[in-house]
């Protein structure tokens, strides 16, 4: 039997293989409110066959958004329609996940098919906040530093968008703290310049996600897993590093995570990333390699002899494909295919199942 089509047991939740729909934004809400589309877009990728279904970068707060149309998790009104999305994804075998996200200084931004430049605040965007007062780019305003309140609140939001994806259903949660988000903006030396116990040292940087991973636990079931998705690099000299993240694997591992979803970049728009065929599936080799942690591999996996290549080697314990997905909702049902493996399809579909 093929590594991409055996199941995997985190705590009480058991996926049927290890292939997972990584978060991706669809800007396609109003005031965070999910809706149809994503009903469809999710369900559809449930339907074809991923094990897990990892909402996108879901805001805990308004001012978290990354723009306007983002999804959002920052109002008891949004579980409703959630609760719809959770049902359906479950009931076709696959469990759903939720991203719970803040964009720091990366938020206040027009959707990508709207210039994805920032908005000002005299044109309907709102102040951004990050861990110190440095624009993401030199076209962008500067943020406000966080101070003690700010950073109580946002781990509060955190808090309670736990609380209430519990209500809407999820069986897993994604803390987001990669790609220059809030989180990662605390984490990398590039973005945090606090001298407080915030900034300086490894460890105080990683302060705030400690203290969000605390209090997002207080709130979840201690059965239910708990991953992080982080930027295993900046590419960036002086930035974030591959040995940061190890160490920070480590700290998260003692603190209870279930796994790494191992990305990188988003801190600096001048990162020069060396993209190629599984660029970042090193990064998810070597934490699990020197920590002992699970590992979710990323980076430009488009084929099921890629992904099962992975899991042979033992570099990554689940396989997290985002851009394949958009192509091929179905991808999991052409994998098994392709591996000889038989497995089911929904009922709907099974008289256009083909003979292996």
């Amino acid at each position: 039997m093929s590594l991409l089509f055996s199941k995997l047991r985190v705590k009480n939740i058991e996926f049927k293989n290890r292939i997972v729909v990584s978060p991706m934004c669809q800007y396609s809400s109003v005031d965070g409110f999910a809706n149809d589309w994503h009903l469809v877009h999710l369900g559809s990728r449930a339907v074809g066959g991923a094990a897990l279904v990892i909402q996108e970068a879901t805001a805990v707060s308004a001012e978290g958004r990354i723009s306007p149309d983002d999804m959002g998790i920052y109002k008891d009104e949004h579980i409703e329609k959630l609760k719809q999305i959770t049902d359906f994804i479950h009931s076709q075998g696959s469990v759903a996940g939720v991203q719970l996200a803040h964009a720091g200084r990366k938020a206040s931004n027009a959707s990508p098919w709207k210039g994805g430049k920032q908005i000002k605040i005299a044109d309907g965007g709102w102040l951004t906040f990050s861990a110190s007062d440095i624009p993401f780019s030199e076209t962008q305003e500067a943020p406000a530093s966080l101070d003690r309140n700010g950073i109580e609140k946002v781990i509060n939001d955190f808090a309670i968008g736990a609380k209430r994806a519990i209500k809407a259903g999820y069986k897993l949660i994604e803390i987001h703290a990669a790609h220059g988000y809030l989180l990662h903006q605390f984490l990398s030396p590039l973005s945090n310049k606090r001298n407080d116990e915030y900034g300086g040292c490894l460890v105080n940087r990683a302060r705030l996600l400690m203290e969000v991973i605390e209090a997002v636990k207080k709130e979840w079931s201690t059965e239910n897993p708990l991953f992080v998705r982080i930027s295993a690099t900046d590419w960036v000299d002086g930035g974030w590093s591959i040995a940061d993240s190890v160490q920070l694997s480590e700290m998260m591992k003692n603190k209870g995570i279930d796994l790494i979803d191992c990305s990188s970049g988003g801190t600096s728009p001048h990162a020069k990333i060396p993209l190629a065929p599984g660029y970042k599936v090193p990064f998810a080799e070597r934490i699990k390699k020197e920590t002992g942690i699970l590992t979710g591999a990323v980076g430009l996996i488009t084929t099921a002899k890629q992904a099962e290549e992975i899991l042979q080697k033992g570099e990554a314990d689940l396989i997290i494909l985002a851009r394949e997905f958009l192509r091929d909702p179905y991808f999991p049902l052409h994998a098994a295919r392709e591996l000889h493996e038989d497995i089911s399809w929904p009922l709907q579909y099974e008289r256009a199942k083909l003979k292996l």
